[in-house]
């Protein structure tokens, strides 16, 4: 390897990155807020302070995205379009390279719209690919903030029904639901409370944020996101959060009440992607002994969906050394990122996945 490589995965609420030395180590993991439908300065500020970090050096850019989804631009390829066209001139006279999906990377120059579908939210089968070429099998399951990615792996590829978010809508290999992100009343319309279900309010009042922060399972630095009333981010204000769900006042002596509340919430979302793993397990002979491979802020969900099923777990963030690692976020919480680095770092954008 040549130069230092820089993976980026440009995403609509988050921006993140990983940086691989010319020893093909990765030695740091970056993860910067994007509210990208709020406007390209959103991008532009972003990718800045990741790259004030990394100041004093050259680098070899490879990049990934899901961005062009958000309702800033007028379709995909707009979006795709626009969000190439703001990297080259952030990081103006770098070497860039676009991953253009099953057919490796692209310089920008060489992009013709006729690639733009092959670029739009193809960050899945980048960190899919590269689980694939070091494990050789088992069940890619990607939890992050807003949604979960499903993919076989089967001989050291990725078997995949769909490619488009649509397909894999369809096939149930894109599931949209996340831990931090996603409102709570896109999760269940019900809830058990005080051992009785009752409908929940269609109304953006709390987060599965809070839903985390209130079970105790919430990585702080994994929240980048404004809470649903502004308000902070302690398990006090989130179980009020929670509470309004249902029409309620909240207590301080009824936090109990509201941890129950949330552990059923919580309880129904891994049950919707454990759904989708199984859906995705009945379509393949894969081996019992193959592993759930679990990416994500959310992978601590993976694991416990691993149990569930009698699977071995297997964390992203194990198939790297960590010692050399200089940042708080870690390989497994920016998987696509890194996983466009070491794919271009092996490829040298030659070849396809």
């Amino acid at each position: 390897m040549q130069s230092n490589i820089i993976g980026w995965d440009i995403g609509g609420a988050h921006v993140k990155a990983a940086l691989i030395n010319k020893a093909s180590e990765i030695i740091a993991v970056y993860q910067q807020p994007c509210p990208l439908w709020k406007g390209l300065d959103q991008l532009q500020r972003a990718v800045s302070v990741i790259m004030q970090e990394l100041a004093g050096s050259s680098y070899c850019h490879a990049m990934t995205m899901t961005g062009e989804l958000v309702d800033l631009f007028d379709n995909r390829d707009h979006g795709v379009k626009q969000i190439i066209q703001t990297m080259t001139e952030l990081l103006p006279g770098a070497e860039m390279l676009v991953f253009v999906g099953r057919q490796g990377f692209l310089k920008p120059s060489q992009i013709e719209a006729r690639h733009y579908a092959s670029i739009a939210s193809a960050n899945w089968l980048a960190s899919a690919s590269f689980v694939a070429q070091k494990l050789g099998c088992g069940l890619f399951v990607d939890c992050g903030s807003t949604t979960t990615d499903i993919l076989l792996l089967n001989d050291g590829q990725v078997s995949a029904e769909g490619y488009t978010d649509y397909q894999r809508l369809l096939s149930q290999e894109l599931i949209y639901t996340g831990i931090v992100r996603t409102a709570v009343m896109a999760v269940t319309q019900a809830a058990l409370d005080k051992g009785k279900k009752i409908g929940l309010m269609a109304e953006y009042f709390a987060t599965m944020a809070d839903v985390y922060r209130v079970c105790g399972e919430l990585n702080e630095a994994h929240d980048q996101t404004d809470t649903a009333d502004g308000a902070e981010k302690t398990v006090i204000a989130s179980a009020r959060r929670l509470s309004r769900m249902i029409g309620c006042d909240f207590y301080p002596d009824e936090l109990p009440r509201w941890q129950q509340f949330a552990e059923n919430i919580r309880a129904q979302q891994i049950q919707q992607i454990q759904r989708g793993c199984e859906t995705c397990l009945s379509k393949h002979d894969l081996p019992q002994n193959s592993p759930l491979i679990g990416a994500g802020v959310g992978r601590f969900l993976v694991k416990q969906i691993a149990l569930n099923l009698g699977r071995p777990y297997l964390d992203f963030s194990d198939l790297f050394p960590v010692d050399k690692i200089q940042s708080d976020m870690t390989t497994a919480d920016c998987a696509p990122a890194v996983a466009v680095a070491y794919l271009t770092d092996r490829m040298g954008g030659e070849k396809g996945v």
